[in-house]
C-alpha cells in the first residue's frame, strides 16, 4: 500500500509543539474581536510555524532546541535532495530552474508562472512535461486560474494558466535566501517579530495556498481584465461552498485595498457566499467583507 506523505500543516505542528490548536476552531466560530494582545501572540505562534515548516526533521530540530541557523541548514539539505532528484528527471537542469523561481515569481504579482522566465530560454516543447513532473513530485502546489468561477471551478480552470506554491512554507523561506551560505538568526528574528521587508505578500500567499491545500482542496484564482485598462483584477484564490465560491485575498500586513474583492462580488454576487480578506489583523467585518487572521485560513476550507 502507497501512502501519500505531506509535510506536517498547522495542526499537526501545533500538536508536536504543545500549542492549543483547538481553540482557534472555537475562535473562528465565534467571529468577534480577540483583541490585539491575543492575536498579536497567536500571529507570531503562526510566524514560528512558517520559520520551521512542515518537515519532520526541521520541526524535530526545533523541539530539540536548535538554533534557526541550523534548521535553515537540515532545509537546505531537504532542497538539495529534491535537486538531485530533479537532475535525474531531467539533467539539463531546468526542472531545478522552475522550482527555484517559484519565489521570485510570486514576488512578481503577475497573472501566472511564466516558463521562460525561469528557465531563460524559449518555452520547448517537453517544457509543460516537465511542469507535470514538477507537479507530480508533491514539492510544488499548482494553482489554476478559472475561467468562470459560476461554473465549478474544477470544470472552468484553465490548464495553461496556473500558478505554483512551495508545498513547504519553511522551504519556501529558506529559497527566498538561497543566495546567501547560511540563512542567519537575524533574518528569522525579523519574521518572527514581523519585520521583514512589508512587500511580502507573496510569502503569506504561499502559506495560504498550503494551508487550503492541507484541507484536501485544490487551488484555483481568477483574473479578468479592467475596461479599457491593460491592468486586471486579481482574486487570490477560490473555494467552492456548497453551490456557491467564497473569495480569498491575502494581505501581508493590514487589510489595506480590497478593489479586487468589490469588483467581484459586484460581477459575480448571485454565486458568491462570502468574501475574505486574510491579513494579521484581528477579526472584523464590515461592508459585506469578512477579515480574518491567517492563521484561520484552515477553517474556511473545512466549511
Amino acid at each position: 500500500m502507497k501512502i501519500q506523505m505531506y509535510p506536517m500543516d498547522y495542526e499537526e505542528f501545533c500538536d508536536a509543539t504543545g500549542q492549543n490548536y483547538a481553540i482557534l476552531e472555537g475562535l473562528f466560530e465565534k467571529k468577534k474581536s480577540l483583541g490585539q494582545q491575543i492575536n498579536r501572540k497567536l500571529m507570531r505562534d503562526l510566524r514560528v510555524y512558517m520559520a520551521v515548516g512542515g518537515m519532520p526533521q526541521a520541526v524535530e530540530a526545533y523541539l530539540e532546541g536548535d538554533n534557526f541557523s541550523m534548521i535553515d541548514q537540515i532545509k537546505r539539505q531537504i532542497i538539495n535532495l529534491y535537486e538531485e532528484d530533479f537532475k535525474k528527471i531531467d539533467a539539463s537542469g531546468r526542472l531545478s530552474a522552475i522550482y527555484h523561481s517559484i519565489p521570485a515569481q510570486l514576488s512578481k504579482d503577475t497573472k501566472r508562472y511564466r516558463l521562460p522566465t525561469a528557465t531563460g530560454t524559449r518555452k520547448r516543447r517537453n517544457d509543460d512535461n516537465l511542469i507535470y513532473d514538477l507537479i507530480d513530485s508533491k514539492t510544488v502546489l499548482p494553482s489554476y486560474n478559472t475561467t468562470d468561477p459560476r461554473v465549478s471551478l474544477s470544470l472552468t480552470k484553465d490548464l495553461d494558466r496556473y500558478k505554483l506554491y512551495i508545498a513547504d512554507i519553511g522551504l519556501f523561506i529558506t529559497l527566498m535566501f538561497i543566495d546567501r551560505p547560511v540563512a542567519e538568526n537575524e533574518i528569522y528574528a525579523k519574521l518572527l517579530s514581523d519585520k521583514l521587508p512589508a512587500n511580502l505578500g507573496y510569502l503569506y500567499e504561499n502559506l495560504v495556498a498550503q494551508m487550503i491545500n492541507a484541507t484536501g482542496r485544490e487551488l484555483y484564482y481568477h483574473t479578468w481584465e479592467k475596461s479599457n485598462s491593460t491592468h486586471y483584477y486579481e482574486i487570490d484564490f477560490l473555494i467552492s461552498q456548497g453551490t456557491k465560491v467564497s473569495a480569498i485575498e491575502v494581505k501581508s500586513s493590514g487589510s489595506g485595498k480590497h478593489e479586487s474583492l468589490n469588483h467581484f462580488r459586484k460581477k459575480y454576487a448571485n454565486s458568491i457566499k462570502d468574501c475574505y480578506i486574510l491579513s494579521q489583523k484581528d477579526i472584523e467585518k464590515k461592508e459585506n467583507l469578512i477579515f480574518l487572521p491567517i492563521y484561520m485560513t484552515s477553517f474556511l476550507s473545512e466549511r
